[in-house]
């Protein structure tokens, strides 16, 4: 009893810290246009706008709700419920931290470790292309329609090179799970890994950072929403918190991003002469859970200042990066890991 009380309590936490951070995201993501641009950014909803994300979403839930006459009202609500559903969902399997002991309890602070996380994570991501497709084609709008098509063949084009990044990691470190991969990163059995797997693997990761920002439809990824072309997008004829739950989805996936590229390759959270600190175990987790964060609120920022320094790809260009380079890259990438690891170990990790 204590153990599903002690989970519905972590689920509880990490579902009001994703909101949290998805919404104050927004504030910061103003904060940081403005410092790029020398302006000054929100700064009337409270102290230095503060209140901004509070004062954006009373506007989303008191503004009118419109559904388009000739849209398939079921398919129109569904939509943005998919792609908010599908954006929670990948937080589940994410180590926010070592183990808390309490008594002769041992409490671990990740709410599921699957023996095949990172599939689950994917298998997740991609039901959020329904999400997005089933949202423009019920609309009824052409443009919208053009929109989903757009996202939907760039998210479904990028996760084929993410995947296959994926797979010489997993040559590496000889699981599918985030928890012993984040573990292996603090020194591993026998201290075999010394080193966070980014040093083992800059190009996986290179690639796995540049799908995640197709994956998360940011610039210079952010065609479906191009509005030069398609007005908004997929989401041109939607309005109050169905809006709202698109654009939520967007910066809950973008956060989601943060944290498995902390956990894959940037030691979660783990953090250099953890171990020489003389702390007892609490306090380090505590520390190591902090220090995750930080790492998140780093990539965060960096999605952001991708964002506002490099012009959008035009679409043809954007398709032959994803299958002309990346997709390559990373097959290349696999044999080059699967070489290293025979010549070094005369057989894979496993």
């Amino acid at each position: 009893m204590d153990f599903i009380l002690y989970k519905l309590i972590l689920v509880g936490v990490v579902f009001g810290v994703t909101l949290f951070v998805a919404a104050y995201s927004t504030y910061a993501e103003r904060k940081v246009a403005a410092f790029l641009q020398d302006r000054i950014g929100p700064d009337r909803a409270g102290p230095f706008g503060i209140l901004q994300p509070l004062a954006d979403g009373l506007k989303f839930i008191y503004k009118e709700e419109i559904i388009p006459v000739v849209s398939n009202r079921f398919l129109f609500v569904l939509g943005p419920c998919i792609a908010m559903m599908t954006a929670m969902m990948a937080g589940v399997l994410i180590p926010w931290g070592n183990t808390l002991i309490y008594g002769d309890n041992v409490y671990s602070l990740q709410i599921a470790d699957l023996n095949v996380g990172i599939l689950y994570v994917f298998g997740v991501v991609s039901i959020g292309v329904y999400g997005i497709m089933i949202g423009g084609w019920a609309s009824n709008n052409k443009f919208s329609l053009l929109g989903a098509i757009r996202a939907s063949a760039q998210m479904i084009s990028y996760e084929i090179a993410m995947g296959l990044s994926i797979i010489a990691l997993v040559l590496v470190t000889g699981t599918l799970s985030l928890g012993e991969i984040s573990a292996q990163q603090a020194g591993g059995v026998g201290g075999e890994w010394h080193f966070w797997n980014v040093v083992y693997q800059p190009l996986g990761f290179l690639i796995f950072i540049i799908c995640a920002f197709a994956e998360c439809n940011r610039t210079p990824f952010d065609l479906p929403e191009c509005e030069t072309e398609l007005i908004g997008g997929y989401h041109t004829e939607y309005s109050s918190m169905k809006l709202g739950f698109y654009l939520f989805a967007e910066y809950i996936n973008m956060f989601v991003s943060s944290a498995v590229i902390s956990t894959l390759y940037f030691g979660g959270y783990n953090f250099p002469f953890m171990n020489d600190l003389g702390l007892d175990h609490n306090t380090i987790s505590i520390i190591g859970t902090l220090v995750l964060i930080t790492k998140v609120c780093f990539f965060i920022f960096f999605f952001m200042w991708i964002r506002w320094t490099i012009p959008r790809f035009r679409y043809d260009q954007l398709m032959n990066l994803g299958w002309k380079v990346l997709i390559p890259l990373s097959i290349f990438n696999i044999f080059v890991t699967g070489l290293v690891m025979l010549l070094k170990h005369g057989n894979f990790h496993w």
